[in-house]
C-alpha cells in the first residue's frame, strides 16, 4: 500500500512568550482534499492497475483545535523528513500555510541578541511602550520533498492577493519550477480565482468555484501520479555541436526556423519544448534540460544511449524531459528519425490529431505512449499530433526537404502564441 499525505493548517513562529507570528489557516481545504481522495479512489479504483492507498490527513495545531504536534515550521519540516524517509510515500498534498518570516524584537534600532526569539523567552511588557521587530525570511520546507525523492508526486499551493490571472499563473509556475512540484493550485484571496498549473506551463480549471477546482486537482493528481519516468545516469562526455554534421540539416533548419519565429520561449532562463534526432536503435541526440534553446549554437545537444527499458545514459548533461517520448516515438515509428516539439497554439485544431495532456505529465513514459499513439500521417513523410494545452509533436525523416516541414508548420500553427496564454 502506498501513502497519500495531506498536510493542512497554519503554522506559527514564536517570538517571545505570548507573542508569535502566524500564517492563518484552519485546514478546511485539507479536509476537503482528504474527503475527495476517498471519494475518487472509491469510485475509480481499478483492482488491476491500482494497489490501493492509505490516505492520511495531518493538520497543524491551529487547524485541529490544539491537537497533534505540528505547530511551527520546524515541526512541519521534521515531519516532512519522515515522509521523505518512508519509501511508501507516494503523493503529498502540501497545503500547510507556512509562516514566511521569523521575528526578532528590536531594541533601540538593533536586534536584542541577548534575548533570542522563542516560545519561552521573556515576555514583552506593554508598559515599555512601542517596540520594533525585524522580519527574516524563514527557510523553505517544500523544496526538501522532491530534492531526494523524485518518485513522490508533489502537489503545492500558492496564494496571491489581488493579482491578475497572468500574475497568479506566473507566481504559481515559479513555485512549481523552483521546487520541482508536479501540480500547483494557485488561488487569489481577493478575486477568488483558482487555477491548476502544470509543469507543461498550462493552466487548468480556471474558476471561482473552489469545489470544482479541488475535485479536478485530486482527479489530475491521482491520474498523473501513476506515470513512470526514465532514469537518467549522467556521465562525462562532450556536447553535440548543433552545427556539426552529426545533426541532420533538415532538423537544424526546421528548429532554427521555429526558434526565429519565437516558438521556443523561455521562463526563468530555460526554454520549453524539445527536439531530437535518432542515430541508431538505442542512441539519439536530444536537447538539453534547463537551457535556453535560443542559445543553441552555444549549448548544443546531448547524446543519450538506452541502457534498459526505463533507463538511459546521458553524456555531459541532463537530457530534455521529452526524452521519454522521443524513445517511444523512435521505437514505434522506425521510419522517422527527427522530432520537433514546441508550445504553441493551432490555427485550426479541428484539422489535427489531438490528444489530451491532462492525465499525463510531460516527461513520463505515459506521455510518450499517448503522443506516439496520437501521431497521424498528415502528408508524405510528416506525422503530427497536437497535445491539448501543450503543443504539437512533429515527426519526420531526416531525408525530407525541410521546407516542406516548415510549410506544414506555418499552415497549422501560430508560433507567436504559446499554450500558457501569456501572449495569446
Amino acid at each position: 500500500m502506498k501513502n497519500i499525505a495531506i498536510i493542512g493548517g497554519g503554522t506559527v513562529a514564536h517570538c517571545r512568550s505570548h507573542l508569535a507570528l502566524s500564517a492563518v489557516a484552519y485546514g478546511n481545504t485539507a479536509r476537503k482534499l482528504h474527503a475527495l481522495c476517498f471519494q475518487q479512489l472509491a469510485s475509480h479504483w481499478d483492482p488491476v492497475s491500482d494497489k490501493g492507498y492509505n490516505i492520511n490527513l495531518y493538520l497543524t495545531k491551529m487547524a485541529s483545535g490544539g491537537a497533534g504536534n505540528l505547530e511551527t515550521n520546524e515541526d512541519v519540516s521534521n515531519f516532512v523528513d519522515t515522509l521523505v524517509a518512508d519509501p511508501d510515500t507516494k503523493i503529498v498534498f502540501f497545503n500547510a500555510a507556512m509562516c514566511d518570516y521569523t521575528g526578532s524584537v528590536d531594541i533601540d534600532n538593533y536586534i536584542d541578541s541577548d534575548t533570542p526569539s522563542g516560545k519561552y523567552e521573556p515576555r514583552l511588557k506593554t508598559s515599555d511602550g512601542p517596540r520594533k521587530m525585524w522580519l527574516t525570511p524563514a527557510p523553505k520546507v517544500i523544496s526538501k520533498i522532491r530534492k531526494e525523492r523524485k518518485d513522490i508526486f508533489l502537489v503545492a499551493f500558492k496564494t496571491t492577493c489581488g493579482a491578475t490571472e497572468d500574475e497568479q499563473f506566473i507566481a504559481g509556475l515559479n513555485l512549481l519550477k523552483k521546487n520541482s512540484c508536479n501540480l500547483v493550485l494557485a488561488n487569489d484571496t481577493k478575486t477568488r480565482v483558482n487555477m491548476i498549473i502544470t509543469p507543461e506551463q498550462a493552466r487548468y480549471s480556471v474558476t471561482t468555484d473552489r469545489d470544482v477546482v479541488l475535485r479536478e486537482l485530486v482527479s489530475m493528481a491521482l491520474a498523473r501520479s501513476k506515470g513512470t519516468f526514465t532514469r537518467s545516469t549522467i556521465v562525462d562526455g562532450p556536447s553535440i555541436d548543433w552545427n556539426s554534421e552529426e545533426v541532420p540539416d533538415s532538423l537544424r533548419k526546421v528548429v532554427n526556423y521555429c526558434r526565429n519565429m519565437g516558438a521556443y520561449k523561455t521562463f526563468n532562463g530555460s526554454s520549453v519544448g524539445h527536439f531530437a534526432t535518432k542515430k541508431t536503435d538505442d542512441t539519439f541526440y536530444t536537447s538539453k534540460r534547463k537551457t535556453d534553446y535560443n542559445k543553441l549554437d552555444e549549448v548544443g545537444l546531448v547524446k543519450v544511449v538506452s541502457s534498459g527499458p526505463e533507463s538511459v545514459v546521458a553524456y555531459g548533461s541532463r537530457p530534455s524531459v521529452g526524452g521519454a517520448s522521443q524513445r517511444v516515438i523512435f521505437k514505434e515509428h522506425p521510419e522517422m528519425d527527427c522530432i520537433a516539439h514546441f508550445h504553441c497554439k493551432p490555427k485550426d485544431i479541428a484539422k489535427l490529431s489531438v490528444r489530451s495532456q491532462r492525465e499525463n505529465e510531460c516527461g513520463s513514459t505515459n506521455c510518450g505512449v499517448n503522443t506516439s499513439n496520437g501521431l497521424r500521417l498528415e502528408e508524405d513523410g510528416i506525422k503530427c499530433v497536437y497535445l491539448d494545452k501543450h503543443g504539437p509533436n512533429i515527426v519526420f525523416n531526416s531525408s525530407i526537404d525541410p521546407q516542406r516541414v516548415i510549410e506544414f508548420i506555418d499552415r497549422n500553427f501560430d508560433l507567436s502564441k504559446s499554450t500558457d496564454d501569456l501572449n495569446g
